[in-house]
């Protein structure tokens, strides 16, 4: 049987393709790790670790002359985010309507991705997992206002420059400072579009997940993201009325450079 269990769900063909496009653009829109890491997957359920090369030596030796030690990996987090359909709206399809009602759909698929860059920004101990912002080893820099972060940006490349730290260069802006540097202007000329063409060769990227934002090295090879289950759609159980379904996927991500970042702490 299927973990997800899609069969048992009373909904039809091309229902749950409507809920499946719905989901897959939601989330293309709101995840922002994906877009700057690398990835690696999906390799489905049974994956549940990631080797990390790394030996725990066993302070006792089983035996005189003979050493021991435990193999180090890190396990995969699996995370899910339930939502309820109404079973008649869904119905509706069947009869020709292209725009049930699909909220849950949409902020399901929003938690899920903020959860997803949650953890790999801010990290998620629970998990394991450390974070691209705590990992860093650069103080932060500090952004007093909009019309200042192109400055910032500039003094957060030099630093990884001289860390080492090669572009292409992205900036990842939370929302506040995205909303916030999205309308400033400069002489008239929008100071975003500044960044992106004069500053920054890499994407410039809106993370709700983070507060202020980071300049990170998009060259390869500094962050893994590692799935196992990629995010689908399950079915948990139904009633007459209503049926819920949930959002679900297993990830670790890690830190392989910690130095190939800056925060930007809004001032």
């Amino acid at each position: 049987m299927d973990l997800l269990k899609r069969s048992h769900a009373p909904i039809l063909p091309d229902a749950w393709k409507l809920i499946d496009d719905e989901a897959r653009r939601v989330l293309r829109v709101n995840l922002a790790g994906r877009k700057l890491v690398d990835f690696k997957g999906p390799f489905g359920w049974k994956f549940a670790a990631v080797n990390t090369g790394r030996l725990a030596m066993f302070h006792e030796e089983p035996l005189p002359g003979v050493q021991a030690g435990l193999r180090h990996v890190q396990p995969l987090a699996e995370i899910r985010t339930p939502f309820v359909l109404d079973i008649m709206e869904l119905d509706t399809v069947a009869r020709g309507a292209d725009d049930p009602d699909l909220d849950p759909v949409v902020k399901a698929a929003e938690r899920i991705a903020r959860t997803e860059d949650s953890a790999i920004f801010n990290g998620y101990s629970q998990a394991g997992i450390v974070g691209i912002i705590p990992a860093s080893p650069h103080a932060p820099l500090d952004v007093p206002d909009a019309t200042q972060l192109p400055r910032v940006v500039v003094e957060a490349k030099e630093k990884l420059r001289a860390a080492g730290i090669n572009g292409p260069y992205a900036l990842v802006l939370g929302t506040a400072l995205y909303e916030e540097v999205t309308a400033a202007t400069e002489d008239g000329y929008p100071i975003l579009k500044r960044i992106e063409r004069l500053i920054i060769d890499g994407p410039v990227v809106h993370a709700p997940a983070i507060e202020g934002g980071v300049v990170l090295s998009v060259r390869g090879g500094d962050y893994d993201l590692t799935i196992g289950q990629d995010l689908s759609i399950g079915h948990a159980y139904h009633s007459k009325h209503e049926v819920e379904l949930y959002l679900t996927e297993s990830f670790t991500f890690r830190v392989l450079e910690p130095a190939a970042a800056v925060y930007l702490r809004r001032g």
